[in-house]
């Protein structure tokens, strides 16, 4: 066993699990992430990665999403909290093989964390567990399960698992500080961090261990980004080719209505000198004269006409200014020589600040919701002789920006967690029982929103200047959302008999876990006094049962075999039992085989089952109970706008909403051809059924009858539909609001290949040479939006270009390494570092079961009847692409330690040494002329060369 006996204490990056010490066994009783079976050998029958507290110091990385982002088999699909990310603002997640953050289970010391207390309505973001949350410099290592565990863990753990380790046993203190910061002086962040620990728990009986890190980054200016193609960016773009930012400012833009009581405001470049009026009244600086440059259409009324810019780019960030604090302590007691009690308490902090530009209003009706449905819209319509309105014989309406208001959001997520349990060993079995309390909150507020009762005043004859300056219009509007999980479990292991290659383990256990979710908008909010902005609002709990058994056969001294089995019970669904089995036989000393079949399931998560939701806007809707089918007619008593409503929108609770399924397989190749070198080969292929996702407002009102809880609507009998005799119909009121039912839909399959090598040598005088590859190449990755549509290779491009039928827009690298390498010698140790991410096709193919004649680049202009509708936004894209691809990235770096002075640790990094700038991407230049961030953010970073220093002292 010479070769793969080594291999366990290889590099990170082997193919081989650290052992996870728990504390309550000696050194040859360990656990390793993926079981609950102890291993006296630390390689096993699934494929581990393993990142140490010395890899993390070598790569640079600042925070766990950084450090999360190099690992190869890390998907494009992630939420970053760099930018203002919507329905997700402010969280960073993770998403192993791209099969999204919901079906890739997060860990802090083999326990789950509480998701994020969000309700993000986007596919594969309905469950986020969010990485700001763990503190980086806690850590001792990151154990990556690149296999399916819901065998073992449940719910979410399809694509893989994450297990953050923090440090145990910990005796002394040190205080470190680090600061980081690319060539261009962007992109800061600082930080300081302290460790200290007591007691020794073999020979003291106990151990308590604290840690707290403070971090602050700086805000960057996206006009500041540099390291991107930005000339490039410029010339094919028009990306901050002009100082244009928009049309709309503080001095104000006048329509005239179209036709009296039309409710149209609209001219054209035709009919401009009747209907519109442009006021010039600011700096002259801010004066320009439209043209197709600046992204305005060629038909665009503003072309060839002088008007006031307001600047949105001094408002467009590369990175937000944030703020994170994190505590974590541990303690562990002998309370006698089998029994000891164990504690964990934790809070993390993250504060994210978010710029946008001031509040616009403009000619069109503007939806405003309540916690229920809509409130009354608003539109802006001064009638003749106002005294903003320039036309004194038509109504008009005016758009316009509030430049004194506030701006910006504000997103502070915190997340407590308090872990106390028993461990002991009694009758042969070591047991082990905790209770868990894990609470996530967040409060998310909007700055300088409309006051509706004050924005209507208007319309009542108040002028913009004294609306502006109204105490009363600008408000903020906070919410107070809360996600908690109250966790108990129990397990016990023990060996018994004896066959060939050993004793027979067994480990059994059983969970309670309670979930809630509550989400509680302003008041202000919800009754609907605030001028567009949607609610999201849901209270909703859960009790989940579960029981778990595992079985290890060392049937022969090279051959073994593990099954496992759980069984879940969640409510309203039958009760799921889903099966692991794994196998290993060692051929040579230095050959061994191994590989997985198991089954596992995704619950909906509780914002999918709970009535409530994040609400959005719908519009162009057809309402079968208030329309004609022709679509055009509306029915006696109701409007043409039926027939094209607007609506409120958010997700549908739907009792019938089953578990994702999947079935993973995994066959893994172990060579050590010399006592220094491993090779591990790992295939694998998971394949996930019953996807759930948002269904369409058609869905709902098509089956309003068999599903009326999916549709509100005004119960006013005034402004019900009247039959034949004019008695008004019950259940035809106006529409109001829409829940898009949660439904199970398609599925995806991945397919691809692990790769990883370390290699070790004591080179004498020279110190010790270590070095390792990871490597993840996808060999197929097909999804299916529906249940019947055609799969296609989506590999290597992107999934929404290639087949035209997929709204999803994850990209797909055939390749991802990362090698590394690392010399010691004395109080000296050097590092390197080269990362490697594929090339993304941008052409397209298919539109479900259709093939198109031949593939074709999405920015090139149509050059045949059968060939579809593309983009033309980027002239001169194929004559500097021609291969229609978005480039491949390497990236080196290096890095050294020093401990030369006494208790002394210094460290430097340099990410990017050559300052490879990030590959241009045409998907991210601009719209309309808005600067868009000039990077693919899921695959690569704007950060260019970039440094970073650290110093540790040790007490």
């Amino acid at each position: 066993m010479r070769g793969l006996d080594a291999v366990a204490t290889a590099l990170s990056a082997a193919p081989f699990a650290a052992a996870q010490n728990t504390g309550t066994e000696g050194a040859q009783t360990v656990y390793v992430t993926g079981s609950n079976l102890k291993r006296t050998d630390k390689e096993g029958t699934q494929p581990i990665q393993v990142i140490t507290a010395k890899d993390i110091r070598e790569t640079g990385a600042a925070t766990v999403t950084e450090l999360i982002r190099l690992v190869p088999s890390m998907g494009s699909d992630v939420n970053l909290d760099t930018n203002d990310g919507g329905f997700s603002r402010g969280v960073s997640s993770a998403s192993l093989r791209g099969l999204s953050s919901t079906s890739t289970l997060v860990l802090l010391n083999g326990r789950r964390i509480a998701p994020a207390a969000y309700a993000d309505p986007n596919d594969g973001n309905s469950t986020l567990y969010d990485l700001n949350s763990i503190p980086l410099a806690a850590l001792e290592r990151v154990e990556i399960l690149r296999d399916g565990a819901s065998a073992v863990y449940g719910s979410d753990a399809i694509g893989g698992v994450i297990n953050f380790i923090t440090r145990s046993n910990y005796n002394g203190a040190e205080i470190s500080a680090r600061a980081s910061a690319n060539d261009d002086g962007e992109f800061k962040r600082k930080g300081v961090n302290v460790v200290a620990g007591t007691g020794d728990l073999e020979t003291d009986g106990y151990n308590v261990f604290f840690t707290a890190d403070l971090s602050e980054r700086d805000r960057v200016l996206r006009e500041d980004v540099k390291d991107i193609e930005f000339d490039q960016y410029r010339r094919l773009s028009n990306r901050y080719a002009t100082p244009y930012g928009s049309t709309i400012s503080g001095s104000p833009i006048f329509y005239r209505e179209t036709a009296p009581g039309s409710g149209q405001f609209t001219a054209t470049q035709a009919n401009a000198a009747d209907r519109l009026r442009v006021t010039t009244n600011c700096d002259p600086s801010r004066q320009l004269v439209g043209s197709t440059a600046m992204g305005l259409a060629a038909t665009s009324v503003f072309i060839g006409r002088t008007f006031c810019n307001y600047n949105t780019n001094q408002n467009l960030e590369g990175t937000g200014e944030g703020k994170d604090a994190n505590l974590l302590t541990r303690g562990v007691i002998k309370l006698g020589p089998n029994v000891r009690a164990f504690a964990e308490a934790a809070y993390a902090r993250t504060e994210r600040q978010y710029t946008a530009s001031p509040i616009t209003i403009n000619t069109t009706p503007v939806t405003n919701f309540t916690a229920t449905g809509v409130a009354p819209s608003y539109q802006t319509i001064l009638p003749a002789g106002h005294p903003d309105n320039p036309f004194p014989n038509a109504r008009a309406s005016v758009a316009y920006r509030f430049e004194n208001a506030p701006t910006g959001t504000e997103t502070i997520n915190e997340q407590g967690r308090f872990l106390a349990g028993l461990q002991g060993t009694h009758f042969n079995w070591d047991w082990e029982v905790g209770l868990l309390y894990n609470e996530a909150r967040r409060e998310d507020t909007y700055h300088g929103r409309l006051y509706l009762p004050a924005l209507r005043t208007l319309n009542e004859g108040a002028t913009l200047a004294q609306l502006s300056n109204n105490p009363d219009l600008f408000r903020s509007t906070s919410s107070d959302d809360k996600s908690s999980i109250t966790h108990f479990d129990v397990k016990a292991n023990t060996t018994f008999g004896q066959l060939q290659g050993g004793a027979v383990g067994v480990a059994v256990g059983a969970e309670a876990r309670r979930e809630k979710l509550v989400m509680v908008p302003n008041e202000l909010l919800s009754s609907g006094q605030i001028y567009g902005l949607a609610n999201t609002i849901i209270d909703g709990e859960r009790d989940v049962k579960s029981a778990f058994v595992e079985v290890r056969t060392p049937f022969f001294t090279n051959f073994e075999m593990d099954f496992a089995g759980r069984w879940d019970k969640y409510p309203g669904i039958k009760t799921n039992f889903v099966p692991k089995v794994g196998a290993k036989w060692t051929a040579t000393s230095s050959l061994a085989f191994r590989g997985t079949y198991s089954e596992g399931f995704r619950a909906p998560a509780l914002s999918q089952v709970t009535p409530g939701g994040a609400q959005f806007f719908l519009t162009g809707l057809f309402d079968p109970k208030r329309c004609e089918t022709d679509e055009e007619t509306p029915k006696p008593n109701a409007t043409e706008a039926d027939c094209n409503k607007s609506a409120s929108g958010t997700g549908g609770a739907n009792p019938d909403l089953q578990p994702e399924e999947s079935k993973s397989y995994t066959f893994g190749i172990l060579f050590s051809p010399t006592p220094n070198f491993d090779i591990g080969l790992d295939f694998y292929k998971i394949r996930k059924e019953g996807e759930v996702a948002l269904g369409s407002a058609f869905d709902a009102l098509r089956n309003e009858d068999s599903n009326p809880g999916l549709v509100v609507r005004d119960q006013n009998e005034a402004n019900f539909v009247t039959d034949a005799n004019g008695v008004p119909i019950p259940g035809t009121g106006p529409l109001l609001m829409v829940r898009e039912p949660w439904l199970n839909k398609g599925s995806v399959e991945v397919r691809g290949v692990d790769i990883d090598m370390a290699f070790r040598k004591n080179l004498g005088e020279w110190g010790n040479f270590t070095a390792k590859l990871t490597s993840a190449y996808m060999h197929s990755y097909t999804l299916q939006q529906e249940a019947g549509d055609a799969e296609h290779n989506l590999v290597g491009y992107s999934a929404g270009l290639l087949d035209w039928n997929l709204s999803s827009g994850i990209d797909l690298p055939r390749w991802k390494t990362q090698v590394s390498a690392s010399l010691t010698k004395g109080n000296h140790a050097f590092s390197a570092n080269v990362n490697y991410t594929g090339p993304v096709s941008l052409l397209r193919k298919y539109d479900n079961d259709t093939v198109y004649d031949q593939a074709f680049c999405h920015y090139q202009p149509a050059t045949s009847p059968s060939m579809p509708s593309a983009s033309i936004a980027v002239p001169g894209y194929l004559g500097e692409f021609p291969d229609c691809k978005v480039k491949e990235w390497v990236r080196f770096g290096v890095g050294y330690t020093y401990t030369g002075v006494k208790n002394l640790a210094l460290t430097f990094n340099i990410q990017n040494l050559f300052d490879k700038a990030a590959p241009f991407d045409p998907r991210y230049g601009a719209n309309n002329g808005a600067p868009l961030a000039g990077y693919n953010e899921g695959l690569h970073n704007p950060y260019g060369r970039y440094f970073s220093a650290s110093a540790r002292y040790s007490f």
